[in-house]
């Protein structure tokens, strides 16, 4: 099978750096899950490209979501489909993953502009917002425009 365009966002860690290095600047970061893509998600992932010119992705591996205490059936998607319908959207420009508890790694060798997270995330408690604020970048938690979550959804589907 040929692979699809989109297919060319998804960035191996090894080739993280390099690639994330030709993207035009200011470069946006978040990291997360992803599970179940949902509105929220998408609202998300959208206002946070807006906050500069180019929105790059790091998603837990599977063995990382088990790690958060999600649930034992978490994640519902492998990492390999995670990544390819991040790939797809339209706002972000490269995906990547990472296998440790937290998306550090990536922040230092990416180096962004913005960091961002979700409304349920103070500045205070980002990791890598003290390392970004440090070289005068931005950090941003941007709210809910839609209170969805995957949990929750997955709750309603086993009810």
């Amino acid at each position: 099978m040929t692979a699809v365009d989109f297919e060319r966002k998804i960035l191996p860690p090894d080739q993280w750096e390099e690639a994330v290095a030709h993207l035009p600047r200011p470069l946006v970061f978040t990291n997360g899950v992803f599970d179940i893509l949902h509105r929220g998600h998408v609202t998300y992932l959208a206002r946070a490209r807006a906050a500069g010119a180019s929105l790059v992705v790091a998603l837990n591996s599977d063995a990382s979501v088990r790690r958060l205490g999600k649930g034992a059936d978490r994640p519902v998607n492998p990492l390999e489909d995670r990544l390819a319908l991040m790939a797809a959207l339209e706002s972000v420009a490269g995906v990547t993953w990472f296998e440790e508890d937290t998306p550090l790694a990536r922040i230092l060798t990416c180096r962004p502009d913005v960091l961002v997270k979700g409304g349920d995330w103070p500045v205070s408690a980002m990791v890598g917002a003290p390392f970004v604020q440090g070289y005068g970048g931005t950090v941003l938690s941007i709210p809910f425009a839609f209170q969805r979550s995957t949990t929750a959804l997955l709750e309603r589907i086993r009810a």
